[in-house]
């Protein structure tokens, strides 16, 4: 079992994208179960909608899932896990102040070690509870600081050894009652019987004391961790939400379309055998333990290369249908553009003006006029040089007074691919093109 567990947070990152393109795909690959479940227990930054719009995402890039929850719906079980613990003494409870935690910050801070908790708190266990609930005294429930180090092998990253001060003894229920992450995730995943975990890099630090939550509470099932290196900007700095590339939302608004995306994240820091392909096609040579240890940096004119190619092969009546249109010659049309352009927005600013009413008033007006009325008149002609020499000889108009009006007249442009390359997607639309 796999699963994909985004915060409602915020936009899509590219990063949490690729997680679950990689999830969706192992899943695949071993057949088993692939969930999705929306870790939306910090309320204070969940966004309203944000949990539809990630699964929209994921149905846009044909990431279909067995089951999707809300970690929130597990809020019983995570608080009766945390009373067990405390029960059995493998946690306690923590009336220590803000005041008196940043106090031992700034002292931490002085003394130039890294913080960790106090333990003044480590002798009040579960007898302390009802008490408290009386006296109405905020308490938090921590875990107990484990004996010996935490060792992980990661599929990725290798062998990771956690000291016991690194995991420190930290809070798993807040004094709301909510549970913190590391517990909530830790939880879910066990009550899910999640098998492998695939996540950035960032979720190091987490990984030794979500395992040493899961080995206080009794799990027996092994669970095999896989850390993707973070995605780097064009500064090499990690890619944050702050840079516009980053986010999801912001690649679709550019005109990137979700083969190519996926196709860029599979490629990224990666071995693969061939540069252009689909996810079906990478399910057949994907593995986890090929991906580079290294970042890699984000490269938007790599991705503008590799949507290029996808537009090629995308079915020439879907492509059409992204402008509008259901004919299999507009894709014909917008693939003779691909030369020049790489995005749908660069395809539709080409073919936008093919259809839309034209400027007679420039250089060119009159020349633009007399080849209008006579293509009014003329019969359907099939081909382009057909096309040419029927109004060539009906006005004699030739070189510069022919080619320059008939090219703003067909295409709303002064520039662009050869007309005899276009004219033939765009014959059966030719009385509403020139006027």
């Amino acid at each position: 079992m796999l699963r994909f567990a985004p915060s409602p947070t915020g936009d899509m990152h590219i990063g949490d994208l690729r997680v679950a393109i990689f999830n969706y795909m192992v899943a695949k690959q071993k057949d088993v179960n692939f969930i999705v479940r929306i870790e939306d227990t910090d309320k204070e930054r969940n966004i309203e909608g944000k949990d539809t719009e990630i699964l929209q995402i994921l149905e846009k890039f044909a990431l279909p899932h067995d089951r999707v929850s809300h970690q929130s719906e597990n809020l019983h079980m995570h608080q009766t896990l945390a009373i067990r613990l405390l029960e059995e003494k493998k946690a306690f409870v923590c009336i220590c102040t803000p005041e008196e935690l940043e106090a031992d910050r700034e002292e931490a801070k002085k003394k130039k070690v890294a913080y960790r908790y106090s333990g003044r708190c480590s002798y009040m266990g579960a007898e302390e509870l009802t008490r408290l609930k009386e006296e109405k005294t905020p308490f938090v429930i921590r875990i107990k600081m484990p004996d010996a180090p935490i060792t992980d092998h990661d599929l990725i990253k290798g062998d990771i050894v956690t000291t016991p001060n690194e995991v420190d003894s930290f809070v798993i229920l807040r004094t709301d009652g909510t549970p913190t992450y590391n517990f909530a995730c830790a939880c879910d995943d066990m009550i899910s019987g999640i098998t492998l975990i695939i996540r950035g890099e960032d979720h190091l630090s987490n990984t030794a004391k979500q395992k040493y939550i899961k080995q206080l509470l009794g799990y027996k099932e092994e669970t095999t961790y896989a850390h993707l290196p973070i995605i780097l900007n064009s500064d090499g700095k990690k890619m944050s939400k702050r840079d516009d590339a980053g986010s999801v939302r912001w690649l679709f608004e550019q005109g990137f379309i979700p083969d190519a995306i996926a196709n860029y994240l599979i490629l990224l820091g990666n071995k693969a055998p061939t540069e252009i392909f689909t996810m079906p096609k990478a399910l057949e040579w994907f593995k986890l333990e090929n991906i580079s240890k290294s970042p890699a940096k984000f490269d938007i004119d790599k991705l503008r290369s590799i949507n290029r190619e996808h537009l090629k092969m995308m079915d020439d009546k879907k492509l059409s249908s992204l402008f509008g249109f259901a004919d299999t010659d507009i894709g014909k049309l917008a693939k003779v553009y691909l030369e020049e352009a790489s995005t749908i927005n660069e395809l539709e600013e080409k073919i936008r003006p093919i259809f839309c009413p034209k400027n007679f008033d420039g250089e060119w007006g009159e020349q633009m006029r007399i080849m209008e009325k006579l293509i009014l008149e003329a019969p359907m002609i099939e081909t382009f040089d057909e096309f040419k020499s029927y109004i060539m000889k009906e006005r004699g108009l030739k070189g510069k007074n022919f080619l320059k009006p008939l090219r703003l007249l067909l295409t709303g442009a002064e520039h662009g691919p050869e007309l005899s390359d276009i004219y033939p997607f765009i014959k059966s639309y030719i009385l509403e093109v020139a006027s």
